[in-house]
């Protein structure tokens, strides 16, 4: 084929098996560098991996079609993340299949004895983390001195990390003459400055036709409630049923808690952050790889450079913080030539910024409402309609039984039940409430529809005395367990499905605190929390028939004839005002003498010297006589 002339033969058979038809701009780029060291940025999903890949074999393989037998490391590769260094492996195995070389990898969470035998037999590249290289290097297990090239895969985010000083320590550890090849979505002065120190007359490569890949991929900025964040995330997942989704959250906190709910929901769901451990984040991808499981829920820095062959849905649970940040997340999906969604979830009160991130990353997203409960039972019944076991000829040992079916229960029946055994084997979608259309300015507008309902609802009412029909609840936690308002009502919004609007009055006692929440919503916000009645932790939630009985737990209500305190008379709105006398310097002469003749060194009783202007100036105390 022509676009794999200019390969070694090898590597070319490798992308053909592979199903490679054209190789990327970035690849294309690198195989032009001869033996020269470069800086390369690339977004995400460009085929970066393939390229230094490709751009290696003529250093490692110095014109051979094969490797010769493993000795120490011919190649080193670095990358930020443990997944993200076991994907590096993984493609660089099948990339090399043909040419007979060994692939080590030295990541963090792995058993270090395992890793250091793996070194002891030999291997020709070498992939890991900075922080376990830098330990094998350490202690002599890595031996660095036939290295041939080095290279830095996501050096930006290495850097972010906190990782510079492994890096410098690992790049000063290895030959000087070697090859030094740079990989980085962004090349901020950071990158920059490493390069100078540590590169030879680099070639400076920036992959065009990085945007195409964005292109692949549909953007959408769907207005939501505040408390309809998570409905609104399941609407979605149902909406466009994707073979692999990814949700990004921002926190770890966030991760657990929508994946404890979307498992509630019975989607088939895994969890990907920082306090995993490397066997369980394994585990997390290769069930999404295999099919076990079709949600996966991550932080930016546990997702970072995964690659899912089907992952057709992106959803920015929580906003990025950058657009960077959205561009990489984005990236995950849309990949070799195949489409993706990202759908970004944006609460009324973020409009602006996500405008302002969108206008940033130079991306244009289509506004518009998350999918409603009958949006996805209509997708529901197309899938059904369109189920190619409607064109399967029906089989002979089939016909029997399809005719007694029929005989017995009647074809409108069956038919009937069929379509209600497909929808008991999906979650129902979530009523989402309506948001108001928005204005240029990005204000709800008043004018339309929905516009001062929404305004409504986002103001907080001044007064809880007129609240209206409630439901009480007791929740399991109180002033002994430091319960507060001010994290309360965020926990109560977050994990019930319900705005500030909703909650009335706060009553903190001792063991335990009353909530009021409006009757209306009551009923959804036990439902959104769920059977087993815990909101968060062991916090178990309650519901109360009629008003909290607060004397149980303490409280006594004060008295209306309590006696005032200290003796005095009740306070009177109606009674004279009350005249003081000013104090003058004759009242101060009618103390009793003892007060002076208490006190041998004070001053000769009289008059003191005060006039209109104050008490008098005076020199430094003498000192008391004993």
């Amino acid at each position: 084929m022509s676009n794999f002339e200019a390969l070694v033969p090898a590597l070319a058979t490798a992308l053909e098996k592979r199903g490679y038809a054209e190789l990327t701009p970035v690849q294309k780029a690198v195989l032009e560098l001869g033996q020269a060291d470069a800086l390369v940025s690339a977004q995400t999903g460009s085929g970066k991996t393939v390229a230094f890949g490709l751009a290696l074999a003529p250093t490692l393989l110095e014109g051979a079609e094969r490797f010769g037998q493993a000795a120490a490391p011919l190649a080193l590769a670095v990358a930020p993340t443990r997944e993200l260094a076991l994907q590096v492996t993984r493609e660089l195995e099948w990339l090399y299949e043909m040419t007979g070389a060994t692939v080590a990898s030295c990541v963090g969470g792995m058993d270090m004895r395992t890793e250091r035998r793996a070194l002891e037999r030999g291997a020709h590249i070498v992939v890991g983390t900075p922080g376990r290289l830098r330990d094998h290097i350490t202690r002599n297990s890595l031996d660095m001195s036939a290295l041939k090239a080095v290279v830095l895969d996501e050096a930006d985010e290495m850097l972010d990390l906190g990782f510079r000083e492994d890096l410098e320590f690992i790049l000063d550890a290895a030959p000087s003459e070697r090859r030094t090849l740079m990989f980085s979505a962004t090349v901020p002065r950071s990158i920059a400055t490493l390069a100078q120190g540590y590169q030879r007359d680099a070639v400076r490569i920036s992959a065009a036709g990085e945007e195409k890949q964005h292109l692949d991929i549909e953007y959408r900025a769907l207005n939501v409630a505040q408390a309809d964040r998570e409905n609104a995330i399941i609407n979605v997942l149902r909406f466009y049923e994707a073979k692999n989704a990814l949700v990004f959250c921002n926190t770890r906190a966030a991760v657990n808690h929508l994946t404890a709910r979307f498992n509630n929901r019975n989607f088939s769901v895994v969890a990907l952050s920082g306090e995993l451990s490397q066997n369980e984040r394994s585990h997390a991808l290769q069930a999404m790889r295999d099919g076990r499981a079709k949600v996966c829920i991550a932080t930016d820095v546990a997702a970072r450079g995964i690659d899912l062959p089907n992952l057709e849905l992106v959803i920015h649970a929580d906003l990025p913080t950058n657009p960077e940040t959205l561009l990489h997340r984005s990236g995950r999906t849309g990949r070799a030539g195949r489409k993706g969604v990202s759908a970004l979830i944006v609460p009324g009160s973020a409009r602006r910024r996500t405008e302002r991130l969108l206008q940033n990353a130079g991306l244009k997203a289509t506004w518009a409402s998350p999918p409603s409960a009958d949006d996805v039972i209509r997708r529901d019944d197309e899938r059904i309609l369109a189920d190619p076991a409607f064109d399967e000829p029906v089989k002979d040992d089939e016909r029997a039984f399809i005719d007694a079916l029929l005989a017995k229960h009647g074809a409108e029946q069956v038919a009937a039940a069929f379509v209600r055994q497909c929808r008991a084997s999906r979650s129902a979608p979530e009523d989402l409430m309506d948001v108001a259309p928005f204005t240029p300015s990005g204000m709800p507008s008043r004018d339309r529809p929905g516009g001062e309902k929404f305004a409504h609802r986002d103001e907080a009412p001044s007064r809880r005395d007129d609240f209206g029909a409630s439901v009480w609840f007791s929740l399991s936690v109180g002033r002994r367990q430091n319960a507060e308002p001010r994290w309360l009502i965020p926990m109560l919004c977050r994990t019930g499905s319900i705005s500030k609007r909703e909650i009335g009055a706060i009553k903190m006692q001792p063991e335990e605190t009353f909530v009021q929440i409006a009757a209306d919503w009551a009923d959804r916000f036990l439902a959104a929390i769920g059977p087993d009645r815990n909101l968060q932790g062991n916090i178990v939630v309650k519901r109360l028939e009629g008003t909290p009985d607060l004397s149980r737990a303490g409280y006594q209500p004060p008295s209306p004839d309590k006696k005032p305190h200290r003796g005095k008379a009740p306070f009177d709105p109606n009674a004279p005002k009350r005249k003081f006398e000013k104090r003058t310097p004759a009242s101060v002469d009618q103390r009793p003498a003892a007060a002076h003749e208490a006190k041998p060194w004070a001053k000769k009783a009289g008059k003191p010297k005060f006039d209109n202007a104050g008490p008098p100036k005076h020199k430094k105390a003498k000192k008391r006589p004993s």
